[in-house]
């Protein structure tokens, strides 16, 4: 009736795991590529000597399958290695701890993981799943392992070193007032060290700290109220500094000479200057080498930058620390990835694609993106590289709907005459060339604007529903973007280029739904850029291998 039932039976042969993993499972893939892949640069991170350690390809076998299988807490894969059939099999029956598997992760691989990628990325190549042609590019955000409300912003910092200045300013008054030595010197200016009104430094602030202290050193300075008693035996003699600080921090006597006064309001300046200012401007020039230009960090994960996410559609939502992945993908396969530290998309595509040239040699025939990308910095680049360019612009989505009509107050819609430089406004009124404007973009892209002016706007009917300007209305126009617009609006109505359009909406974004819903990645657990880096080529390693899996099961299945 029933089959046999023992527990603890014993067997005179060992099971063989082999065969208890089905012929077209997930974990031969992964062992079947990882055993191909040139792993070089993760053994050059084994310097050898000691005890030794385990394989890493084992190491980086079993950690790739873990994150196809939503695994990716060291400790839960360390449980897996004791319990699960295809990691025991994968591993050999080694059993690594998660002290082990975490070094290994956030240690071995930090640096090298693009390079353990690009390994991958050759053997796609060659076996024709992907062919550098059609390139998807696009961002998500991806939260940080960072505490939300440790933010440091830019804005406070700056804000907060402003009334520093202030301050120190107002303390070295203080002191000229006192000193008519340095009022002799100076004048009516600041002291030299710290200059008129700019940013407090805080080498120079501390040598004038360490200046007061030398001065109040001086025993000519304040004449003592009373003999020093005398120092007991064998009691040591106290520093320089030592004694600085007890001076700052004596009451003032009852009944002092005028040179004693003066002394005592060094003193006090000096007190302020060495345990307010000093630290302050220590703690400010800290948080701007951090920030190195970004608008805020994470005191948690100083990498980490706060941005508004996706997925909070709630008004007045509190922004989070995270990071920006960006891939590229042709036919849902991961070409290559990279994480950035801005908010916007625009000025991470030229890193981006810098990269994947320095690791392939070359870069794709053509590029598709959505509108965040459509700058005069992205179009000059993929037109120096000699890359299609089928970035769409911010208004092009819109131009193609059937009951789309042109903004006439908008700078495209004015007629324009290149033989004399001039617009022309919906009034029919002249805007002569007024100036040319440079600047730089994030990236030191160098931009050009021409401006024009309007004709006497103030006595215009159309001026309410042209410009808000209290004079003429002044137009910025770049000649370089209009072409490059031109450009990528001819290419994207072309026939490929609405195949590329179409093939965009199923290339990269089921990518991303892929790794953040079917994978449930919605937050790194490393800390740090080169390690949350490591945490997405291993999501993407994942990604690819299970891509191949699919691939190769449709095939079977086609086939049978």
């Amino acid at each position: 009736m029933f089959k046999e039932y023992t527990m603890g039976q014993i067997v005179l042969l060992p099971t063989n795991l082999d065969e208890m993993i089905p012929a077209n499972h997930l974990v031969r893939v992964v062992n079947q590529f990882i055993e191909q892949m040139d792993l070089g640069p993760i053994l050059a991170k084994y310097k050898g000597g000691g005890t030794s350690s385990y394989h890493p390809k084992m190491m980086l076998k079993v950690i790739v399958y873990a994150y196809t299988q939503r695994i990716y807490s060291s400790r839960r894969i360390a449980k897996a290695l004791r319990e699960s059939i295809p990691f025991l099999w994968l591993s050999g029956l080694n059993q690594p701890d998660f002290r082990t598997i975490n070094r290994f992760r956030g240690e071995i691989l930090k640096g090298i993981i693009e390079e353990v990628f690009l390994a991958l990325l050759k053997l796609l190549i060659a076996a024709g799943y992907v062919k550098l042609e059609d390139y998807f590019v696009d961002g998500t955000k991806i939260e940080a392992n960072a505490n939300r409300y440790t933010a440091v912003w830019a804005k406070n910092t700056e804000r907060y070193e402003k009334q520093l200045a202030e301050k120190v300013h107002q303390l070295m008054a203080t002191i000229e007032q006192l000193n008519q030595a340095e009022d002799a010197q100076y004048g009516d200016q600041d002291l030299a060290e710290l200059g008129e009104r700019g940013p407090v430094d805080e080498q120079q602030l501390a040598a004038q700290v360490a200046q007061l202290n030398e001065q109040l050193r001086q025993p000519e300075q304040v004449e003592p109220s009373a003999p020093e008693p005398p120092r007991a035996s064998g009691e040591a003699k106290e520093a320089p500094e030592q004694v600085a600080q007890a001076e700052l921090c004596e009451p003032a006597p009852p009944t002092v000479c005028p040179e004693a006064k003066e002394a005592l309001g060094l003193a006090k300046v000096a007190r302020t200057l060495a345990n307010d200012c000093l630290p302050r401007a220590r703690k400010y020039a800290q948080q701007r080498q951090i920030l190195a230009g970004r608008n805020s960090y994470s005191k948690t994960d100083e990498d980490a930058t706060f941005f508004h996410m996706k997925e909070d559609h709630r008004p007045g939502s509190q922004p989070k620390p995270a990071y920006n992945l960006h891939l590229g993908t042709e036919k849902q396969f991961v070409v290559h990835f990279s994480v950035h530290q801005q908010a916007g998309d625009a000025p991470c595509l030229i890193p981006h694609l810098a990269q994947l040239k320095d690791r392939l040699g070359r870069l794709p025939a053509k590029v598709d993106s959505d509108a965040g990308y459509g700058s005069e910095e992205n179009y000059a680049y993929l037109d120096q590289e000699q890359v299609g360019n089928y970035l769409k612009y911010n208004t092009f989505d819109r131009e193609q709907k059937k009951r789309y009509t042109p903004n006439p107050f908008h700078v495209d819609s004015f007629p324009y005459d290149a033989e004399q430089d001039v617009f022309t406004c919906p009034a029919g009124k002249a805007m002569p060339y007024l100036r040319t404007e440079h600047r730089h973009s994030d990236n030191g892209f160098l931009l050009e604007h021409r401006v024009y002016t309007g004709q006497d706007c103030a006595s215009c009917p159309l001026k309410e529903k042209c410009t808000r300007a209290a004079g003429n209305r002044l137009i910025r126009v770049s000649f370089n973007l209009r072409r490059y617009r031109q450009q990528a609006r001819d290419n994207l109505l072309s026939e490929t280029g609405q195949r590329l359009r179409k093939q965009r909406g199923v290339d990269v974004e089921p990518v991303f739904g892929h790794l953040k819903e079917d994978r449930g990645f919605r937050r790194f657990l490393l800390r740090g850029l080169q390690k949350v880096t490591v945490e997405c080529g291993l999501l993407c390693l994942a990604h690819d291998l299970a891509k191949v899996w699919s691939c190769e099961n449709a095939k079977n299945l086609a086939g049978a």
